[in-house]
């Protein structure tokens, strides 16, 4: 097959104008047989009078040696090449019915789940602990908090099956290198579970929490038809530890699945998300490598839709090909700080995503549709160890003293204290708010955010706003609102791993994975680690394997 790229055309082109275009930059004679499927299609929006869509098409032609022949002619055209193969394929097999050691995953996240995913498609039977709910236990639980204030430790936006991912966007892009297209893997498998199959194609896609519910559970099944098998409310407490390697877990005592058990495993995956704090600190104590990094901190921004729509696509404001408008912005300050929008959420609302009693945290949300009033987005600030005291989890203790500031001028009450632009901009307290109306449940109280975070952040993003402002013409509208605090945009932490093995540097047989170890920074990349780090579980499976072993290598 052919795949031609960069192909422009007006917004309301049809499919038949489509294929003429094809035709025209191919060359094609009239009448030749061609078919095509879309690859990719995006919005080029920087004429807001032409506002045009992008394809990236890959086409079949009829007739022995016709391919080959066009790709000969178009030999220096750069969007003109072979269609690459995106075939995933797995480095090893068991057969049927392997009664081989079971690897362990512990988390539920995309990591998790892609990880146990991949290593049951191979037919090593994992075993998959998750410390949370099952996904609609969880959204009971999280849907309670927001509307009540009750706020679970254990079953929340961060912890449960589905991980953080489930209660955000759903976004499904990601600008991680990846050569061997496990990208695409990830996206087949989602549709396979039941996501819209316009993600395999549509520029910057998403699922939407509602319809993440359905998927988790399909890829749970998944799994567990593949003879994996999943345990819920299972909190590991501590790794077991002989002669410096894991040889497994034990369960805290008190969970509800297997309490106080110990289970033996040669391979541990770690993928327990940016919020499992308390499962650092044992990792710390048992003398696995932890090293600080750096991540953002900031405020979540509202405006209403329309006016994103607007700047963004003029009169072409609403047309429903092009959807709810997204921005992505960045600033460098004068004060040597970088400002930018974080998980932008079009047509969405602002969610409580504390999973510690006495702080507020905030995060995006949206549905599959992006219909709710409000646009709203993280505006965050870089940081880095040097902006906190020192010690391998001392980011944690930095995020706490921000969200707990942000409980107490919220009322402490687990509303979240919020300001209007112009107030925050003027350096004034908030007393009532304007136009735009806070999306955050359980509520938010009027407040002064220059007490939720530190002063150069605050001097940072009130430099942005403006700025930004300048690119989105009432960006900083006075009504419009901002919320806080945004701690939570990536882990704190790299726990160390071996560029080769995938394993810890410290503790072999552990494999740290995902966004809590720091190696991702949302669902797409989460989910692509997790793939690799399955095939670094399976590649070790093999090395340790005792003869006679039925486990193969396919690769």
């Amino acid at each position: 097959m052919i795949r031609l790229t960069d192909l422009a055309l007006a917004l309301d082109a049809s499919g038949a104008d489509l294929e003429a275009a094809v035709r025209r930059r191919l060359e094609l004679a009239p009448g030749e047989t061609l078919t095509f499927t879309i690859f990719k299609r995006s919005i080029d929006a920087r004429q807001r009078q032409a506002i045009r869509l992008v394809y990236t098409l890959d086409i079949a032609l009829s007739g022995s040696g016709r391919e080959t022949e066009l790709l000969r002619r178009f030999a220096d055209d750069a969007h003109v090449l072979p269609t690459p193969d995106t075939t995933y394929r797995f480095v090893a097999q068991a057969p049927p019915g392997f009664a081989g050691a079971r690897p362990l995953v512990i988390g539920t996240g995309p990591c998790g789940l892609f990880a146990a995913l991949t290593l049951a498609q191979m037919g090593l039977r994992p075993i998959l602990l998750e410390r949370g709910k099952r996904v609609r236990e969880r959204t009971v639980d999280t849907f309670g908090f927001w509307r009540q204030g009750v706020l679970d430790p254990e079953s929340n936006v961060q912890f449960g099956e589905g991980g953080a991912g489930t209660f955000s966007d759903g976004k499904l892009y990601s600008q991680v290198r990846d050569p061997r297209h496990l990208g695409r893997k990830v996206l087949t498998e989602l549709v396979a579970a039941g996501a819209p199959p316009d993600i395999l194609w549509i520029h910057r896609p998403h699922i939407g929490t509602f319809k993440l519910v359905k998927v988790v559970e399909h890829l749970r099944a998944t799994i567990e038809g593949l003879g994996g098998e999943i345990r819920f409310q299972a909190r590991v407490d501590r790794l077991l530890l002989e002669d410096g390697r894991v040889r497994g877990v034990k369960l805290a005592d008190g969970t509800c699945d297997g309490a106080g058990e110990e289970i033996r495993a040669d391979q541990v995956v770690l993928a327990v998300g940016h919020s499992a704090r308390d499962t650092f600190r044992t990792l710390l104590d048992q003398g696995v490598t932890i090293e600080p990094k750096a991540f953002s901190i900031g405020l979540r921004i509202e405006h209403p839709q329309s006016l994103i729509d607007s700047c963004r696509f003029g009169a072409q404001a609403g047309n429903p090909v092009l959807g709810a408008a997204d921005y992505k912005l960045v600033h460098h300050c004068t004060n040597g700080r970088t400002v930018y929008s974080f998980c932008m959420c079009p047509g969405g609302t602002v969610v409580a995503a504390a999973s510690e009693p006495g702080r507020v945290v905030t995060n995006g949300m949206s549905q599959y549709d992006r219909s709710e009033r409000n646009a709203n987005a993280g505006i965050v600030v870089g940081i880095t160890p040097a902006d906190y005291p020192q010690g391998p989890l001392a980011g944690i203790e930095f995020q706490r003293l921000w969200e707990q500031r942000a409980f107490e001028a919220g009322g402490s009450d687990y509303d979240a204290p919020a300001q209007r632009v112009g107030d925050f901009l003027a350096g004034r307290p908030s007393t009532s708010l304007g136009s735009v109306l806070p999306s955050y449940t359980p509520g938010v109280k009027p407040a002064d955010l220059s007490t939720c975070l530190p002063d150069w952040a605050i001097a940072a993003i009130r430099e942005a706003i403006p700025a930004f402002d300048r690119k989105i013409p009432g960006f900083a509208m006075p009504d419009a609102l901002l919320t806080g605090v945004e701690t939570r945009t990536s882990s704190p932490i790299s726990i160390r791993r071996d560029a080769l093995s995938l394993q810890s540097i410290s503790t072999p047989g552990l494999f740290p994975a995902g966004e809590g170890a720091g190696y991702a920074g949302g669902i797409l990349s989460a989910a692509i680690d997790g793939i690799q780090v399955a095939e670094a579980v399976a590649l070790d499976c093999l090395a340790r394997r005792p003869a006679g072993s039925p486990l193969i290598p396919v690769l």
